[in-house]
């Protein structure tokens, strides 16, 4: 694959959107993302706006890498996947998870700044009240104090599955680790780490939580997985259906995958780049995703929009590895 000759074309298909969201998540209304087409399919460069060029290139890697390269062989045509309940009041959580028709395990935000330990517990209960299996995701805002404290009162009403990035560091996540019961799943220790291995070798979680674009696409993301010893959790980074479509496809190809993943996201968007796929029983199917093009020209996002993401583009195709 020649990456630069292919740039030009890149940034002439560009398609900006805005995706406009049903709640804050991750402190946003409004996701941005650019999407390309090539030869082998559509692929989605989403770095969120804060990342600089270095983190972003993986980002961009990725979208290449699926435009550009063919697919893995999959192993599976269906993959279970996780309700994402954002840091919603707790008397909001049935209406967020009915957007997850049988879904039988729920992912929850918690440790948001805005917000204390007590409304944790009223939303992880409200979900534990519909769905069997809850976990939750810290997105690393506790302290190793904070977090033992939090285990124990998000575990007090009943179990959590696990525990996502309760810490922000390797070291305090194995601290963590041997002051708690509940198992401790790492994402940002891994995605934005230089050593996306460390966490493992240093005994640090019981479970990886892996994301496609983070880690510079899906052959990537297979060879990391492929020197993990620990149960594999693949999620998506507030994907559009293009994203969506790309981490279904990698949980597809793991020749393990014991847990439900986090890749039913789309529905926190109003509106998305192709038909919404409804989860069946709990589980979305492994399909390639193609853009409706009225959905791509009517989520357009402005031309400023397109410029920011197209200067962003140059910035970042240096640093592809």
């Amino acid at each position: 694959m020649e990456v630069v000759a292919q740039l030009d074309d890149v940034l002439d298909g560009l398609h900006v959107v805005a995706l406009p969201m049903r709640v804050r998540f991750r402190g946003i209304t409004v996701r941005e993302v650019a999407l390309i087409e090539g030869p082998a399919g559509w692929g989605e460069f989403g770095a969120f706006l804060e990342y600089g060029p270095p983190e972003a290139a993986h980002w961009l890697a990725s979208a290449v890498e699926a435009a550009y390269e063919a697919a893995p062989v999959v192993l599976r045509d269906r993959i279970p996947i996780n309700a994402t309940v954002p840091a919603v009041a707790a008397d909001q959580v049935p209406e967020v998870l009915a957007r997850f028709p049988g879904a039988r395990t729920a992912k929850v935000k918690v440790a948001e700044p805005s917000q204390s330990l007590a409304d944790d517990v009223a939303r992880v209960n409200a979900v534990r009240a519909l769905v069997p299996t809850v976990r939750v995701d810290a997105n690393a805002g506790w302290s190793v104090d904070e977090a033992a404290a939090a285990a124990a009162a998000l575990t007090a009403d009943g179990p959590l599955e696990y525990i996502e990035q309760p810490c922000a560091t390797v070291p305090e996540l194995a601290e963590l680790r041997l002051r708690v019961k509940v198992p401790i799943a790492a994402d940002e220790s891994i995605r934005k780490a230089d050593d996306p291995l460390r966490v493992v070798r240093e005994h640090a979680a019981d479970i990886a939580v892996l994301k496609v674009a983070p880690l510079g696409g899906i052959h990537r993301m297979l060879e990391i997985a492929d020197q993990i010893d620990i149960p594999i959790v693949v999620s998506s980074a507030l994907d559009s259906a293009v994203g969506i479509g790309r981490g279904l496809l990698a949980a597809a190809a793991l020749p393990e995958l014991p847990y439900a993943c986090g890749l039913g996201t789309g529905g926190l968007f109003v509106d998305d780049v192709a038909e919404p796929t409804v989860p069946v029983d709990g589980y979305l199917p492994v399909a390639p995703v193609t853009p409706d093009p009225a959905r791509l020209s009517a989520l357009a996002a402005a031309p400023d929009r397109r410029r920011w993401w197209i200067e962003r583009i140059q910035a970042c195709q240096p640093l592809m590895s």
